[in-house]
């Protein structure tokens, strides 16, 4: 990752000196005490509160804090209200009426809120970030979800316990995966150029898109998960963007905003 993408220190309130200095330690940054990032003009932070783990960006008119929130947040409203096996997402991904539940690598997670939704629909996700602050944020968001599971068997606590996170490069996963441990699907969302600048929501994407970037290599992810894929690659594109790669996909589900690219390399399981 590009070192100016990073954020400029953690900080903390409530008490949480310790905690955020482990967060610091991990990512190779300073920590500073709250009262001292008046001083900070530009840039951004990561801020470590009773609500969780934040990035943060400094100035006027800055977006955030962004965090990952899993019960409180937009992934938890689409589980409930999202439409379930209705959803595109299910689709793309082979989730069947019938019952079939994938187990589904997402390459690029982001701040996991696909692999989320699709971890309450049974599907199986193994959630794959190389971005250090982001993988953090994640981590963060699992953690805090984790914490509220009270009573077992519950809805939530099913879910989580089907999503694992690996902090690490999915070219590296690509390329050393066994035969034997080959997902049914990989789901990819490369990071494509943010352009809306009007309303907060796309404020708080133009945050993460200064902290992560484009995904150059989205190409060679592609072609490598046609490879390792037992049953399809999925991509996530917005409505009118081109196809990854060139790549003609067998078949797209497209909604208003956005679209699934479907490469088949075999039929699913009913």
């Amino acid at each position: 990752m590009n070192k100016s993408c990073m954020p400029l220190c953690v900080t903390f309130l409530d008490g949480l000196e310790s905690s955020a200095c482990v967060i610091a330690a991990d990512l190779s940054l300073p920590v500073l005490e709250y009262k001292k990032i008046d001083k900070m003009k530009d840039g951004t932070i990561l801020v470590l509160s009773h609500l969780g783990l934040a990035i943060q960006g400094l100035g006027k008119n800055s977006p955030g804090p962004v965090r990952c929130d899993f019960i409180n947040g937009t992934a938890n409203h689409r589980r409930l209200y999202g439409g379930g096996k209705n959803q595109d997402i299910a689709k793309a991904v082979g989730v069947s009426n019938g019952g079939y539940k994938p187990f589904v690598v997402d390459l690029t997670a982001g701040l996991g809120g696909d692999g989320f939704v699709l971890a309450s629909l049974g599907v199986k996700m193994l959630m794959i970030e190389r971005n250090p602050v982001v993988s953090a944020l994640l981590h963060d968001g699992l953690a805090r979800a984790r914490s509220e599971v009270t009573d077992t068997g519950t809805d939530l606590e099913k879910i989580l316990k089907r999503i694992s996170l690996v902090h690490g490069d999915a070219d590296f996963y690509l390329r050393g995966l066994e035969e034997t441990s080959r997902p049914d699907v990989f789901y990819l969302d490369p990071m494509f150029p943010c352009r809306e600048k009007s309303s907060k929501v796309k404020k708080e994407m133009q945050l993460l898109h200064q902290l992560l970037g484009s995904d150059d290599d989205g190409s060679s992810l592609l072609a490598l998960a046609k490879e390792k894929a037992r049953y399809r690659v999925v991509v996530k594109r917005s409505a009118h963007a081109p196809f990854l790669a060139n790549q003609q996909p067998g078949y797209s589900l497209k909604g208003k905003s956005t679209r699934f690219d479907i490469y088949p390399l075999k039929k699913l399981p009913s």
